[in-house]
């Protein structure tokens, strides 16, 4: 079975693949010419439905479709819905703006998470919504160079690491994503049996 992912991100669409594949689904990218809702929902939940709802819209497919971001504590939730857009630039520009935004906190107050919600639309218009989430801490400097996004001052301490230094295998079953892929993916093995 096909279905599209609602994103031009070349990452998110390799970490879907491999945590779909075993159940026999081809996750495809989101065509070029596909129109970019406006994410203009106030929760993660809102942000994912919006884009698989547009994503189904498009291309006919049944679409699965994310939303997530980063939640530091001491910052009141944000970045939160707008972690891609926390300010103008790069990943690497958006790190930088955390830390300048952190430097008055203290390192035990430092508690962050990630979140990732899902919404996934099938083709009967029917929709399966989940939610994912890994807690870790804000570091003071940046630390690998794997991942994507915020991964680099994301430290879990389970594992001594950010997310920047695990291995994609590992990440892929410890995110905030592999841990609503993993919901998703049990909730839709149910519904192609």
């Amino acid at each position: 079975m096909r279905f599209v992912l609602a994103s031009h991100n070349k990452k998110k669409l390799d970490e879907l693949s491999a945590i779909l594949g075993g159940l026999g689904i081809e996750v495809v990218a989101l065509p070029d010419d596909a129109p970019e809702p406006a994410e203009d929902g106030s929760t993660f939940e809102e942000n994912a439905r919006i884009k698989a709802l547009a994503a189904h819209a498009h291309t006919g497919l049944p679409a699965i479709a994310d939303d997530s971001g980063l939640e530091v504590d001491a910052l009141g939730g944000a970045p939160g819905v707008y972690s891609a857009r926390y300010c103008p630039g790069t990943d690497n520009d958006r790190n930088l703006f955390l830390l300048k935004n952190m430097e008055h906190i203290d390192e035990c107050e430092r508690q962050a998470r990630f979140v990732c919600a899902i919404c996934c639309v099938l083709p009967d218009g029917q929709e399966i919504n989940v939610r994912g989430e890994c807690e870790g801490e804000i570091l003071t400097e940046l630390h690998g160079t794997g991942g994507f996004g915020y991964d680099p001052l994301f430290y879990v301490r389970e594992y001594d690491c950010t997310f920047g230094e695990l291995s994609q295998q590992t990440k892929n079953q410890i995110s905030h994503r592999g841990r609503a892929l993993q919901k998703l993916a049990n909730a839709l093995s149910k519904r192609l049996k």
